[in-house]
């Protein structure tokens, strides 16, 4: 129950696709999901991203194929070209269910096929067919090719040409963003993914599955985050730049400031009102926190109007709409895209204005005139540029949308992600930020090791069920555990979960560690130690405390039973876990 037990494996140099079984007590240690997928990297970890043995993982989770909210999802999995770390994205839409329907539980797609092929899955049925024809093609133009065998995700140029920042783009205008993971796919000539699927999921036990979820819903309705004064359901995550602007941590011209006076121009409530945004969402998703204007084009999410907006300096709410769509069409992540080029015009004095953003983003996309250097990501441009202090990454993955001086729990959060610069590992704003009164300790690194810790492990079960993050501003991990145990039949307490989810963790610290991470990859660009941010309207943005910063870390590393350089003391982990 829950799950298939099976798994897709197609070698694309072999031109084969075969069904193999996934072990019962590997299911139950890790889930699904991002879980799975790193359960399922373990053999293959310390190959160089572009090996063509390194495999590219597409793994759901068992709540999906039922109508468990937000769990029509799935995590990729693989190691990032951008970063070397362990890298998992989370994407939803009618892809992942349709995957579950299929019968399997992952694709596991290695190797390298001589010519452009696509996948295409149908039911039971599996096969490699040629997509000389796509190749070159934008996204959307690939997607309406392949619409009639369901639902397909693909890459678009920029994937192709190994921009090292490439998503691999969901057909119903969902992301796998961050780290890279298009260039994966790109390097094995594998265009696209087909997949459709009739197969349901059965419900172990229907009267608790139906409890479940009545308490997930009216936790849903309840919380003030997705349907009450924030606004996500109504702006989507827009909602929060007034509320960043409030707290004087919107990333603003490379993070050398933290309030944009124009970022009123792009809020929630602006974007309703200039672009007739409509309530669009995941496949079965009752938050429908994603937008769409009239004409049915996507618009972006907080990170991205942050980022092409304040970042760089730009207030225009078309051109950043704009460069969201062409970031869309041509396959990368608008969070590194808008800052590499934030890093870029820091570095040569002059940020990019609002009509040369597009020309720009072609040519990351096509690696032509400056865009060659610009496809590389922040860290190796400001290396090349001999400005490394511009890059604002953490592990080579760019910062998101919140300056770590306002909220020391991010900070903090950003230097211990796994996968680099992320806000997702943790995701400690509704702790740090959203909640009223404003807390006082967002300037305070006590007691954070710990919250970060927790926040981790219940963020890594969160990503193997796999259910969006969003959610969890109304239920939590005693809700969708007993979703999880209606469905499967085995009993899943909160604590079980977290448990699952220090497993993961543990397990992508020590890939990461392996390959040559270690304590001095923990850490924020110098700026956050020695800058302040923009103060104003009674609030005080200082620096980071280093000293403060430093002890919080080997606190952090105390309660995850590491060693003084955040490693496991020549212990090898994987021979303690399942």
């Amino acid at each position: 129950m829950g799950w298939t037990g099976k798994l897709l494996h197609v070698d694309l140099t072999r031109g084969t696709c075969e069904r193999r079984e996934i072990p019962t007590e590997i299911l139950h240690a890790y889930l699904g999901g991002r879980g799975l997928g790193v359960r399922l990297m373990r053999d293959y970890f310390r190959l160089d991203p572009f090996d063509p043995d390194m495999p590219i993982i597409f793994a759901v989770g068992p709540l999906c194929g039922t109508n468990s909210p937000t769990a029509a999802r799935l995590a990729c999995v693989s190691r990032s070209p951008l970063t070397g770390t362990i890298y998992d994205c989370s994407a939803g839409g009618r892809f992942a269910w349709r995957l579950k329907g299929a019968g399997v539980d992952a694709l596991f797609i290695t190797g390298q096929s001589a010519r452009p092929v696509f996948l295409a899955v149908d039911g039971a049925r599996a096969e490699l067919l040629p997509a000389e024809s796509l190749w070159g093609k934008g996204v959307k133009e690939t997607v309406a090719s392949l619409a009639g065998r369901g639902s397909v995700t693909a890459i678009g140029p920029a994937g192709e040409n190994g921009v090292l920042f490439a998503n691999i783009m969901m057909g119903e205008g969902n992301s796998i963003g961050r780290g890279g993971l298009g260039a994966v796919m790109g390097a094995k000539r594998l265009k696209a993914i087909t997949v459709q699927g009739e197969g349901t999921t059965p419900v172990a036990d229907r009267e608790r599955f139906d409890a479940a979820r009545a308490d997930v819903m009216r936790l849903f309705r309840a919380s003030p985050v997705i349907f009450g004064e924030l606004g996500i359901s109504e702006y989507g995550t827009p909602a929060l730049v007034d509320l960043m602007a409030q707290r004087r941590m919107a990333p603003t011209e490379n993070f050398r400031a933290t309030f944009f006076a124009d970022s009123g121009n792009y809020s929630g409530p602006a974007i309703k009102r200039e672009c007739g945004a409509k309530k669009e969402g995941c496949y079965g998703c009752p938050i429908q926190c994603k937008k769409a204007s009239a004409q049915g084009e996507a618009l972006p999410e907080y990170e991205t109007v942050n980022h092409f907006g304040a970042l760089n300096g730009i207030s225009d709410l078309h051109a950043i709409v704009r460069a969201n769509s062409l970031c869309n069409e041509l396959g990368m992540d608008t969070i590194s895209a808008a800052a590499t080029l934030s890093a870029f015009g820091e570095a040569r004095g002059r940020f990019p204005d609002a009509s040369e953003v597009a020309g720009l983003l072609a040519d990351i996309a096509y690696r032509s005139g400056d865009g060659e250097l610009l496809s590389l990501g922040s860290r190796r441009l400001a290396e090349h540029l001999g400005r490394r202090e511009v890059s604002m990454s953490v592990k080579s993955l760019e910062l998101p949308a919140y300056d770590p001086r306002g909220a020391y729990g991010m900070a903090l959060a950003y230097a211990t992600s796994n996968r680099g610069g992320c806000h997702l590992r943790a995701y400690p704003i509704s702790h740090e930020i959203l909640r009223k009164p404003v807390p006082t300790d967002r300037f305070s690194f006590s007691g954070k090791a710990r919250i970060i810790k927790i926040a981790e492990d219940v963020n890594a079960a969160v990503d193997s069920l796999v259910a969006c993050k969003f959610a969890f501003f109304g239920a939590t991990l005693e809700e969708y555990g007993e979703l999880l145990t209606a469905v499967t039949g085995v009993e899943y307490g909160p604590e079980a979960l977290k448990a699952i989810g220090e497993r993961i963790y543990l397990t992508e610290r020590f890939y990461n560690c392996e390959n040559g991470f270690s304590r001095a990859d923990d850490t924020l660009p110098e700026r956050f130690f020695t800058e302040p941010g923009s103060g104003g309207e009674g609030i005080d943005v200082p620096p980071v405390d280093r000293e403060r910063f430093e002890e919080e870390l080997r606190k952090y590393y105390r309660i995850r039973g590491l060693d003084e350089n955040g490693a496991f003391g020549g212990r090898n982990i994987l021979e303690e876990l399942p």
